[in-house]
């Protein structure tokens, strides 16, 4: 320390004053952190307020996953790898093969979703759901909110809903995808598209991540595929042999195949007794079924379009011309397909959050900044008892007191 300090007074008189004073900061810095008990608590390093993304126009197109220069990038890549004829390595599942240690989660995945609409459908019995005839949102409660958010095409000048009953497809909106028998053949045309399946699009992840569905078969190669200069080259047969002569295959249906012994995938799940431990129950689902499909994304592609909400399972969207989007008609009514996310798949439906569902009082317009969002399942199994996940804290605004009415005008 003292070598330091005739160091500093051998500097010029300038640069030994801004170090002086740069020392004197760091101390007083540091005692003013050492003051700082240990049960005080920053609002900084508490839960912050998770913003939601803000509804997106009829013209806007959803965010990309990559960025379009990377996307270039790797056509250009791509571009060049196909002028020079020689074999480029693929790795499941692109060779065409499953990732084994992919499967069991698959298997947790589409297990969890049966129980999740399970408990789903059994809660609905105790919690009402009500959802907006004119602008389609949804409340999760006894009595509807007062909130005036109703801003559509034909909504009423005082922006207020006009509620409906709802039902268990508005709490778990049903995303469907074309079946595909060969994951890594050609996309389903727009002749097809009413002679192919549409399953939901987490089954049909599922199946393609290694669940075996006896409704919708799919091809399970032994040999991976190889890329030649761009092409894919495969050497097995079109058809599997248990396929090929019709045997046990019913003559309705997309190859149903008669199977006395169902999976165990079929079988009615145990749930609680209480609405409470069936509240709990489904919670638990839903977080295996986000956390699952997350996981089965990083290696299985999924595409959806940009401005619509449909979704196709694969490594290319289908050519089925059927959106009717913004600007469809300069696509021909063709999807802008881009790379899918976990929302689209399995949409989070976002509803107020009610902070005290048994007092019966409607959330109010004048105090909607002080409300939260949570997901509506969520919401659905929160109000029949079951415990919120620490997540959510930042999202349903738990660390704001609601006021009242006579007191909204107090608040600073």
């Amino acid at each position: 320390m003292k070598v330091l300090k005739r160091a500093v007074h051998m500097l010029p008189r300038r640069i030994s004053g801004l170090i002086k004073q740069r020392c004197s900061e760091g101390v007083r810095r540091n005692v003013s952190a050492s003051l700082v008990p240990a049960f005080y608590t920053d609002p900084a390093r508490s839960t912050e307020h998770v913003e939601l993304p803000r509804r997106r126009q009829r013209s806007e197109r959803k965010p990309l996953v990559t960025a379009v220069n990377e996307l270039k990038r790797r056509a250009r890549s791509e571009r060049q790898s196909r002028q020079v004829v020689r074999e480029i390595t693929l790795r499941p599942p692109e060779n065409g093969l499953l990732v084994k240690r992919l499967v069991p989660v698959a298997h947790e995945v589409y297990n969890a979703r049966q129980v999740l609409f399970g408990c789903a459908s059994r809660v609905l019995g105790n919690v009402p759901v009500h959802v907006c005839r004119v602008c389609g949102e949804v409340h999760v409660g006894t009595v509807p909110h007062l909130i005036r958010t109703c801003d559509v095409a034909g909504s009423p000048a005082s922006k207020e809903h006009s509620w409906a009953r709802g039902g268990i497809e508005h709490v778990l909106p049903l995303v469907e995808s074309f079946h595909l028998y060969d994951r890594l053949g050609r996309a389903v045309s727009h002749e097809e598209r009413l002679l192919v399946d549409r399953i939901p699009a987490v089954v049909e992840l599922c199946i393609q991540a290694g669940v075996d569905v006896p409704e919708y078969p799919t091809k399970r190669r032994i040999f991976p595929v190889y890329n030649v200069a761009g092409k894919m080259i495969d050497f097995e047969r079109k058809f599997p042999r248990d396929y090929s002569n019709g045997k046990d295959i019913q003559t309705h249906g997309f190859w149903e195949k008669k199977n006395s012994q169902r999976c165990s995938d079929s079988q009615p799940f145990p749930y609680a007794d209480s609405a409470q431990g069936i509240a709990t129950q489904g919670m638990e689902a839903w977080e295996k079924l986000r956390s699952g499909v997350s996981k089965l994304m990083t290696e299985y592609i999924a595409q959806t379009c940009g401005f619509c909400p449909e979704v196709q399972v694969g490594i290319k969207g289908h050519r089925a011309r059927i959106c009717q989007a913004y600007k469809h008609q300069m696509r021909d009514g063709q999807h802008a397909w881009q790379e899918a996310t976990l929302d689209d798949l399995v949409p989070p439906v976002y509803v107020w959050h009610v902070p005290d569902a048994r007092s019966g009082k409607p959330l109010m317009n004048e105090l909607r900044r002080y409300y939260g969002k949570l997901p509506a399942v969520v919401e659905l199994f929160s109000q029949a008892g079951a415990s919120i996940d620490d997540a959510y804290r930042g999202m349903m605004r738990g660390d704001v007191t609601v006021p009242e009415l006579d007191e909204e005008k107090l608040v600073i």
